[in-house]
């Protein structure tokens, strides 16, 4: 069909766009939005897709792209570091849930040779499912998001060999052993040509691009540049990602990173959408139809193997205690290079067509099921966590006459260094085991503990302190911290921190007098400062901030009453801003009568 090519994106845009906001308002997150719209469009849907296997190659690239950024962010002495992390937590992962796999499957009666390569197929990860899980959780810098990457970079590297071992084990063996030599000297040649083209032949040529000062050509380029590297990848025969991933790493202290990183970020974002889409159409609901029983019990004992093992290593891999089952859950599913291992199984006759069907919509179907855990963590286990945080708070040294600061992050840091230089006591209440070590590296008295807790507020003298400052990031925990304050100790004076509007009138609601928007005053100063060099002088520039600031906080107290009223709330808003306006066009017309009036006393006018 002449336009067809149009029509198929007119399918994906709009399942994107109705799927993913409807999931993300639900709480289902997005991928499993993405996922569900290709379930609803594809063959078992409502059949408006039907070259799925295309779509999906080409949907790949979205992870290559994912890789070739995240490598921007890695510098190679960065990546160097992480060397122990890579081949030690990822080769144990690999060989932890690899070996549980095959064990299981060998009790059951499933050929030796069966049993190896599915294990080592399913132990691989989705990379496009745990990056994009961690970077919509805000992860990826979480030492619980470099354990996930160390690991999802060694499975890209070990289904290199895993591919490699298959014509081995199979029937078709690989015909003359010269042509083994040879892909090992081409594989090492194009390494070698990428690590030098990359260090010394791509800078001149962004560079010389970058002077042309046209962007789209410079987007171009990019876009170039990784698809060329991924399809010389693929042509040695290695992952098209981990190639890209190298290309990236090698441009990360280039001068056009962040430049790299702009331009291919709304490609990369669309092309993992739509890679999650062909997934979900990749789901064949006719060989679930036909042993559904067994499906579902291989993918329940799948995900119950490597979330049993996941958990396991975390407790190894220095993954906070109450990111464990998160990190577990996040690296549970089977993996895309799954599909190209149980491929190359069954073209060297190592796996019937039956059985490599069969572990194709196993893994398809764990995709699936990964959202859906993670959805049971947030809703059962996290909770739990945001009780008892990692274990029992620490034992607080009661002071008199001090002030509790519960939260230590940027916000309470800047609050304690000042009362702290003005020789006033502390107690520093907050949840981070890693910031509470390095702020005691430098002397500073600091807690452990969950400040919403009544019994910690307790232990830490509440009931004595001249004031409670509530830092701490979490709208939800700092109203949660108010109400047990108010509740427990209702003489305790509390100043708090507003996130937002809506925080700052839910604290006004509970009786909070004293609050401080967190990004007000800098907002406030830096447009002064703006001011100032646009010509304003000193005292006409700090006149003119703080009438804002004034109008600002009398509009918000006329606007409180009506804030749960959202059309009251909108008139409200829009009659002071209007008011506003009135006031500045006063401001510039008695500006513009001093003026008038300075000219009329220079030509000697009364």
């Amino acid at each position: 069909m002449e336009h067809s090519l149009l029509l198929n994106a007119l399918v994906y845009l709009t399942a994107a766009v109705l799927a993913v906001p409807v999931a993300k308002r639900l709480g289902l997150g997005a991928v499993l939005g993405y996922l569900l719209a290709g379930i609803a469009i594809g063959p078992w849907g409502l059949r408006l897709i039907s070259e799925v296997d295309d779509i999906l190659h080409f949907a790949e690239f979205g992870v290559v792209l994912l890789l070739f950024m995240i490598g921007l962010e890695l510098e190679p002495k960065r990546l160097w570091s992480l060397r122990r992390p890579i081949f030690g937590w990822g080769g144990a992962q690999v060989l932890g849930v690899a070996g549980a796999l095959a064990g299981a499957a060998l009790l059951c009666g499933v050929d030796w040779k069966v049993a190896l390569i599915g294990a080592l197929g399913l132990s691989l990860s989705s990379t496009a499912i745990a990056l994009a899980t961690l970077e919509e959780r805000h992860l990826k810098s979480t030492p619980t998001g470099s354990a996930a990457f160390s690991i999802l970079l060694f499975q890209d590297i070990a289904a290199i060999p895993m591919i490699a071992i298959v014509p081995v084990l199979g029937v078709a063996a690989v015909e003359g052993s010269g042509k083994g030599w040879l892909g090992a000297l081409r594989v090492a040649a194009v390494l070698l040509g990428l690590i030098v083209g990359g260090r010394y032949l791509l800078r001149p040529v962004l560079r010389t691009i970058a002077k042309t000062g046209m962007r789209e050509i410079f987007t171009a380029f990019a876009l170039l540049l990784v698809i060329s590297i991924a399809l010389l990848m693929q042509w040695v025969g290695m992952s098209m990602a981990l190639g890209a991933f190298m290309a990236g790493v090698l441009l990360a202290d280039s001068e056009y990173r962040h430049a790299l990183e702009t331009d291919l970020e709304p490609f990369k974002g669309l092309l993992l959408g739509l890679f999650f889409i062909a997934v979900g159409m990749s789901v064949d609901f006719g060989v679930f139809g036909a042993r559904p029983g067994l499906i579902l019990a291989l993918v329940a004992g799948l995900l119950a193997i490597k979330v049993a093992v996941l958990y396991g290593l975390a407790k190894l891999f220095a993954v906070p205690r109450s990111q464990q089952a998160l990190f577990a859950f996040v690296l549970s599913q089977g993996g895309e290079f799954a599909f190209v291992v149980f491929g190359a199984a069954e073209t060297a006759r190592v796996f019937t067509a039956d059985v490599a069907a069969l572990l194709v919509v196993v893994v398809a179907l764990s995709m699936v099921a990964t959202p859906l855990l993670l959805l049971a963590h947030d809703r059962l286990l996290a909770p739990r966590w945001r009780d008892a945080r990692q274990g029992p708070a620490d034992i607080i040294e009661t002071q008199e006459d001090h002030v509790i600061i519960a939260g230590f992050g940027r916000f309470g840091q800047i609050v304690g260094r000042l009362l702290r230089a003005n020789q006033i006591a502390l107690t520093v209440l907050d949840h981070d085991p890693e910031q509470i070590e390095l702020l005691r590296k430098f002397g500073i008295k600091v807690f452990y503990g969950d400040a919403t807790r009544v019994d910690l507020l307790h232990a830490a003298g509440a009931a004595n302190a001249r004031a409670l400052v509530v830092a701490v990031d979490s709208i939800e925990d700092s109203l949660a911290l108010v109400d047990a304050v108010r509740r427990e100790f209702p003489g305790l004076k509390i100043m708090a921190r507003a996130r937002n509007v809506t925080h700052l009138y839910d604290l006004m609601d509970r009786g909070v007098s004293v609050i401080e928007r967190e990004t007000f005053e800098a907002a406030l100063q830096l447009g002064q400062s703006v001011l100032r060099h646009l010509g304003y002088g000193a005292f006409r520039a700090r006149q003119a901030a703080q009438k804002f600031k004034a109008h600002n906080i009398q509009s918000l107290h006329a606007v409180y009453p009506y804030y749960k009223d959202q059309e009251q709330y909108i008139s409200m808003a829009r009659q002071s801003r209007d008011e506003l306006d009135e006031m500045f066009a006063r401001d510039l017309q008695v500006l513009e009568d001093e003026k008038n009036a300075a000219w009329h006393e220079a030509d000697g006018h009364p």
